[in-house]
This record gives structure tokens, sequence and C-alpha cells, in this order.
């Protein structure tokens, strides 16, 4: 099993701790504004979405816009949650095979998705994960609402857009092949420790190419604005192995948190089939 690696740091390392900050952060004024139940029959129409991935205490509160419509639309089979790789371990592109433990218990992989996923540039590789967070902190928030649940983890060390591009691929192969209902999240952050202002201008230049589909637009701004988004290629995936409409839900900085001279920014994503 693959044991915590920030529990305690961005987020509680408790059980309770949990249950008593996450309520908190879908009632912050950044957050949006009501604590959901998991409609056990949802109408299933999210088939991705993007969150950030910093401590709790400031990014929380924008993730929370993705989970409250998670939430009510309900729960798939499976979470392929892809993250950057922060740590420079491991393979390029890499799927772990261990089960994530949270302090609300045990995630477990989906081998048989998880074996599909692992070909070509996809290695099986725990090292990739061992002390990751951007996929790590995502897990106690699904667990909020549901103790089981099934994940594929997918690091990213190399995010080049063709990489990206071949992931999705993948992906959305597997994910025909083995017939799962999935939900497929990318974990970024945006601007990294600029000035709020420059933080807003610049993400906001990313937010419009996410919006629009548009993948290689992204890279193209991200080069030319020089936007320091850390899972790019994790969105570049998703947004390759979906083909549902892009909703922007909620945009912040840590600057909106607490006064700072250089801020993050964080943004929250979801992705809806076409009827």
């Amino acid at each position: 099993m693959r044991q915590p690696a920030v529990a305690g740091q961005f987020y509680p390392g408790t059980e309770s701790g949990l249950d008593s900050l996450i309520p908190d952060l879908f009632l912050h004024p950044i957050g949006p504004g009501a604590v959901p139940k998991l409609r056990i029959d949802g109408p299933r129409k999210i088939e991705g979405g993007i969150v950030p991935h910093a401590g709790y205490i400031f990014s929380g509160p924008v993730a929370a816009h993705f989970y409250r419509e998670l939430a009510m639309d309900g729960f798939p089979e499976t979470f392929i949650i892809i993250g950057p790789n922060h740590y420079g371990l491991g393979a390029g592109v890499a799927v772990s095979m261990e089960d994530f433990v949270t302090p609300y218990g045990v995630a477990q992989i989906d081998e048989e998705l998880a074996s599909a996923v692992a070909k070509d540039i996809v290695a099986v590789d725990e090292n990739a994960h061992r002390y990751e967070h951007s996929i790590e902190v995502q897990i106690p928030f699904l667990q909020f609402f549901k103790r089981d649940i099934r994940i594929v983890p997918i690091t990213m060390l190399t995010q080049e857009e063709t990489i990206a591009v071949e992931l999705g691929r993948i992906i959305k192969t597997a994910v025909e092949e083995t017939g799962r209902d999935v939900v497929i999240i990318a974990s970024s952050d945006f601007s990294h420790y600029v000035p709020k202002k420059s933080a807003y201008k610049k993400d906001a230049r990313a937010i419009e190419k996410i919006v629009d589909r548009d993948v290689s637009g992204l890279y193209r701004v991200i080069y030319r604005y020089k936007i320091t988004m850390c899972g790019y290629g994790p969105i570049a995936a998703m947004l390759s192995a979906t083909g549902g409409e892009v909703k922007f839900l909620k945009y912040a900085t840590s600057g909106d948190v607490q006064p700072m001279d250089e801020v993050v920014g964080y943004a929250a994503f979801k992705v809806e089939r076409r009827r």
C-alpha cells in the first residue's frame, strides 16, 4: 500500500480532523457555499474536471466547487487522477498499482483499468508516486462522500504536448476497452509566486483556452506569457481523453485567503458530456 506523504501537512492527518475541515471548505467565502450530499442516483454527466492541489486551507475552497458538482452528479465506478510529478522521481508518465491509504481508509486501485493504461509511454512505477502530493490530496475529498472508492493514479514528470495528448488517447482507449464509467480528474495549480494582479491576468489566458478545449492554444499561452502552472500536462491529457463541454467554476488565489505579496492561483472546472 502507498502510505500518505502529506497527511497532517497539506490536510488533516486524522479522520476527525478531515470531518471538521472539509465542510468548512465548502462553506468558506471562496467556496461554493453549501455542503452537498452524494446523489446515488445522480445524472452522471461529468466526465472530467480540474482541481488544485495545495494545502487545503489555501486551495480547498476552490477545489470544493468541483467536488460539490461531482457529488450532486453522482460518483462513477472509478476515478482516474492525473497529477504532475513535482519531485523528479520515477518514470516520465507513471501509473501506480498500490492502494492509497489516507486517514479515511484505503482507496483501492482499479487493477484492470490501471493495467489497460500501463502501456506504451505509461510505466508502472511506484517511486514516481511515493512522495507526490498532487494526487494524494484529492482522495480525502472523494472519501468524504464515499469511503470505498476506486482510483487509477497517474503522475506526469514529462508534460510535453505530444506526451499529454498520447496519454489522453491511451486513457480513452483503456476506458472504452474495459467499459468503465469514469471521471478523469486533472490536478493542477496555476500561476506560482507572482503578484495577485499578474496571476489573475495570466491565468485568465489559460482559462480561456481550457474552456475552448484548445490544447495547443493552452501550450502557446503558457510558453508565451510564462504562466507557471504546474499541471498543464494533466490538464491537456484530461481534455484529450474527454469530449464534453468544459465549464469554468471558480478562480481564486492564495492571496484571496490571506494577504501576501506573491500568490499561487487556483482554478476549478468540470467537463460534462454533450447531449
